[in-house]
């Protein structure tokens, strides 16, 4: 089961878990504990050390910032490989825009300004010089630039401006880039990869002739963000619009997949906008129509980050470390050989080792042999659970003479057989095992949703339930709900909770019932939840 597409099947929130406890990269990457914090005792901190116990990120000393390590860094590369071929296959082409954007063309759309003012950070000066007379460095007052830029905190803008100058005529249209990149919005309180001053991710912008195109485009790239968390990452999600409180800042109408992890909170796993003409008037992108008329484009944007990773952890990961969906493992298979004190038991185990590994590679599958002879198999075996590997297999000389050896399920430590006399069978074999695994984790995700979906008629009893200290009262609340801002506003102050979207599923099911907070006739069906 090599990593693909596969079959089947934005910078976010913080905060924890009930009773759960703050934290940064420096608490996940402090001392690699041996021991991991259960989840029903803090769920915040064994966040944390599930992701220490894997080795995917360290402490940066920019604060807010973090180190993705190799461990980290594979599993995001596994998303981005098979999203860039989604991508791709849709007929967008890849581009990179400059990191630096004027600040004047952030105030050209006032509720984007609104919206990432705060978040920016200004760079203001191009050099710096000794301290006269001291020690250090500081602003060359000479070098203050004629206009302040900022640190991208997403690129609407400036390709927004490049898109004027490309776009003439419905004949260059529709024009359609994809940029991976890094992105800065200023944060305090951060939380590895679910909230950190600096993430990676993809932005899709694209300019269509009509709003019905840009519309049904925004709407196909929010089903190929679901798909792709479905089959490659077993994590199922909710699909539905953000209300107007919700909305990307300079939106029309923006539309998100909603995920729940293990403690009933909500995590944003990525958004698509579609933009109108919003962006294309503040930049005045206009083309010639086939019948030489003048009118705007019309727009959209999206993208997915790496808070993804964080998402995987949660949802799938265990008290005992990381748990990993088979197709986006970086390694699928580790192969413990057991040492041999006679010399012909142990080239026979080389040779059976190597064997295995060749046809499994020539199965696609990610396998790695680990040969160390300073640690003990125990060791080794704990390694590579904490590091979520799905399958282990041993091999050592009683294996070869009975013909037979054990492969050891990460997801709940199964031991199941795996015959040897053929190792392309058992290739095999074990591949098969890697695709019941990746179908089992989704299943499972998709059954603490159901079991977590929980439909009530009054805002009464979802207040109780997400004030109560039992975990197993928060997750997904599905509610009739009459559009309002300001008791939006009044539910998230006295709850915490966030309207997370209109599940397009559902709203079939609002017609003639009643709000459950104002008792109004219900124009939506409402998902609500506390979110990361």
């Amino acid at each position: 089961l090599g990593r693909g597409d596969g079959g089947g099947g934005g910078g976010g929130g913080g905060g924890g878990g009930k009773g759960g406890k703050g934290g940064g990269a420096a608490q996940a990457s402090s001392a690699q504990s041996e021991r991991i914090c259960a989840r029903s005792s803090d769920y915040s901190q064994w966040y944390l050390d599930v992701i220490a116990a894997g080795d995917l990120v360290d402490a940066s000393p920019v604060r807010g910032c973090m180190v993705i390590k190799p461990a980290g860094m594979a599993l995001w590369e596994g998303v981005r490989d098979v999203l860039d071929r989604r991508i791709k296959a849709k007929g967008v082409q890849s581009a990179y825009f400059p990191l630096l954007i004027p600040v004047s063309f952030l105030s050209k759309e006032a509720e984007h300004v609104e919206g990432f003012a705060k978040e920016c950070a200004v760079v203001t000066h191009h050099r710096l010089r000794a301290v006269p007379g001291g020690t250090g460095v500081e602003p060359d007052p000479d070098a203050r630039l004629e206009e302040p830029l900022i640190v991208r905190p997403t690129s609407e803008t400036i390709i927004w401006h490049m898109f004027g100058k490309w776009i003439t005529s419905y004949r260059d249209l529709p024009l359609k880039v994809n940029q991976w990149a890094n992105v800065l919005r200023w944060e305090l309180r951060t939380r590895p990869f679910l909230r950190s001053a600096e993430f990676l991710w993809q932005e899709g912008h694209t300019a269509h002739a009509t709003a019905a195109e840009a519309n049904a485009l925004a709407a196909e790239v929010l089903d190929m963000y679901a798909d792709v968390c479905e089959s490659l990452l077993a994590l199922p999600v909710v699909r539905g619009e953000k209300s107007a409180s919700e909305r990307f800042a300079g939106a029309e109408a923006t539309y998100t997949i909603e995920g729940l992890m293990q403690n009933g909170w909500a995590l944003q796993c990525g958004t698509s906008h579609f933009l109108g003409q919003n962006f294309a008037k503040a930049f005045d992108v206009r083309f010639q129509t086939s019948d030489s008329g003048l009118e705007h484009v019309w727009a959209t944007s999206w993208g997915m980050t790496t808070r993804l990773i964080g998402a995987l952890v949660m949802s799938h990961s265990d008290d005992a470390g990381l748990v990993l969906p088979p197709r986006i493992a970086p390694l699928q298979v580790v192969i413990v050989p057991f040492a041999a004190k006679e010399p012909a038991d142990a080239a026979a185990v080389d040779a059976a080792v190597s064997e295995l590994r060749g046809a499994l590679e020539a199965e696609g599958v990610r396998v790695h042999v680990d040969a160390r002879d300073h640690l003990r198999a125990g060791a080794k075996y704990f390694e590579w659970e904490r590091k979520g590997v799905p399958l282990r297999v041993d091999i050592g000389p009683r294996d070869l003479t009975s013909g037979e050896t054990k492969m050891s399920r990460r997801t709940d430590s199964a031991k199941l057989p795996l015959p040897l006399a053929d190792m392309r069978a058992a290739a095999a074999t074990i591949n098969a095992e890697l695709e019941a695994m990746q179908a089992a984790l989704l299943d499972t995700a998709r059954a603490r949703i159901a079991a977590a979906t929980f439909e009530l008629s009054s805002y009464g009893e979802m207040a109780a339930r997400l004030n109560s200290d039992e975990p197993s009262t928060s997750g997904f609340f599905l509610v009739p709900w009459a559009d309002d801002a300001a008791n939006e506003a009044t539910i998230k102050e006295e709850t915490k909770a966030t309207l997370r979207c209109y599940p397009f599923a559902e709203q079939h099911r609002a017609e003639g019932k009643a709000c459950f907070f104002s008792g109004r006739p219900a124009t939506h069906m409402a998902l609500f939840a506390r979110a990361y």
